[in-house]
């Protein structure tokens, strides 16, 4: 950002103020100084008449999510956009009750195996053989994943975990097409249903949200088709290919809002839902979404 008089002014908490060109007007910088997220046009901080019914930390556009390094668990800090711990995230990962599941899943693979070797053995025909990789393989899956525990999320008012404000619930332990999870309230009110169906993972990432009936309400999907085979190809190229999300919904895929990755040595992130200026869309199912889209991929 540059301090030359041109136009757009911002001020940051930490002291700095930025003149900007009047093109900058309305996106979302950084402050070289403090590091906190500005939004170029309006004052950090402007007064802005609280939504009637909305929790306090959900009304509001713009949200920074940074993932805590070295814990087993994922967590996440979510603060406002002057840099405010708002919200706090937890996912458990459950590493010894995974391995259990895998060595059991193993177990009963073999087992399973083993008494398919006596059919092997009398009927040794190159198609029962060549059918017995892919039976082997489903087993295992299957296994595995009926003993895996369930990865549920848990949004929290801070880290302290006294108060739950809503939690994202895994609906199925086995699944191969599509995963499904429900975003629930503390009070156990369903706020939506998130849907994440692997096929069509394999060209472009997609998420689809429903409301609880099934209709549809957005879709959070990779910001370009280019990148996304790029990624496919090359990975992310040493950071430079970072998996990004636009939110889009109606039948004209309106984009409403971003969830894109910071380019740093920790994982940070920016849920701009700034665009839609009217929030008819819930910013608590946005923060939900958001924290799947990056602990849900293992980006």
């Amino acid at each position: 950002m540059s301090r030359a008089s041109l136009g757009v002014a911002v001020s940051c908490p930490c002291g700095e103020v930025y003149e900007l060109r009047p093109e900058y007007a309305g996106r979302l910088l950084e402050c070289p100084a403090c590091s906190r997220h500005l939004r170029a046009g309006s004052a950090a901080g402007a007064f802005r008449a609280p939504s009637p019914g909305v929790d306090r930390a959900f009304d509001r556009d713009v949200f920074l999510l940074r993932q805590r390094v070295f814990t087993i668990t994922s967590k996440y800090e979510v603060w406002a956009e002057d840099g405010t711990p708002i919200l706090y995230v937890e996912r458990p990962t459950y590493p010894v009750r995974t391995l259990a599941a895998y060595l059991l899943a193993v177990f009963g693979t073999l087992t399973v195996m083993g008494f398919a070797a006596g059919a092997l053995a009398r009927d040794a025909s190159g198609l029962t053989i060549l059918l017995s990789v892919p039976v082997a393989a489903f087993i295992f899956l299957v296994i595995s994943m009926s003993a895996r525990p369930r990865r549920h999320v848990t949004i929290y008012r801070d880290d302290s975990r006294g108060e739950t404000l809503l939690r994202v619930q895994q609906n199925e332990r086995v699944a191969f097409l599509t995963r499904t999870y429900a975003i629930v309230t503390a009070a156990g009110e369903t706020l939506a249903i998130l849907r994440k169906t692997y096929l069509h993972n394999i060209i472009r990432k997609r998420w689809y949200v429903a409301a609880p009936g099934g209709e549809p309400m957005a879709m959070a999907i990779e910001d370009s088709i280019v990148l996304s085979l790029l990624r496919r190809l090359l990975g992310t190229f040493f950071g430079f290919l970072r998996t990004n999300f636009v939110f889009v919904r109606g039948p004209h895929a309106e984009i409403f809002g971003e969830f894109n990755r910071k380019f740093t040595l920790l994982d940070r992130y920016v849920l701009d839902l700034s665009a839609d200026s009217a929030r008819t869309f819930d910013r608590r199912i946005a923060v939900a979404l958001g924290v799947m889209l990056d602990s849900g991929e293992r980006r």
